[in-house]
């Protein structure tokens, strides 16, 4: 079962504004050239750009019932503390000026908001947070909320012993 999954594909602007530019700079590098060169020419800029943004829109944010799945990341939502949902400004920061080096980032520059997510526990040493870019913030925050599993006073109820 999944609470939540969201593949961060790129938007149509980005594509239509990426195939505009290769056919420029096709233009360019062919001009002169037999008609063959410019097929060839066109044919390598359009793959090219193609490949660059089926690549980069790839990547998919999956919310299970144990673990939060960013890429090729996966963190689980035990070790999970603050999960808020971030609007322009405040991912802005968190990308750039108040951004941790140590910090595990899924973002994308088409993506405006983000969700941060606090790594709790021993993991916190190595990676103090997650930063996930998303379309749908409230969302992501929601879900990850939804899945985690419920703490009694003895702490998790999947790390409590016999009673």
């Amino acid at each position: 079962m999944h609470g939540y999954r969201e593949r961060l594909s790129a938007p149509v602007s980005w594509w239509i504004t990426g195939m505009v530019t290769m056919f420029t700079f096709g233009s360019i590098v062919w001009f002169g050239f037999p008609l063959w060169v410019a097929a060839v020419t066109y044919a390598f800029c359009f793959a090219v750009t193609a490949a660059f943004l089926l690549n980069w829109g790839r990547a998919m944010i999956e919310v299970t019932r144990t673990e939060l799945i960013a890429g090729d990341s996966r963190l689980p939502l035990a070790a999970t503390g603050e999960v808020r949902p971030l609007n322009e400004a405040q991912t802005q920061a968190l990308r750039g000026p108040h951004a941790d080096p140590r910090a595990h980032l899924l973002i994308r520059p088409y993506l405006r908001q983000a969700v941060y997510v606090e790594v709790t526990g021993e993991a916190s040493q190595v990676v103090p947070y997650w930063l996930l870019a998303t379309k749908r913030p409230a969302e992501l925050a929601t879900a990850i909320e939804r899945s985690r599993v419920p703490a009694g006073p003895a702490g998790p109820a999947s790390l409590a012993g016999p009673v």
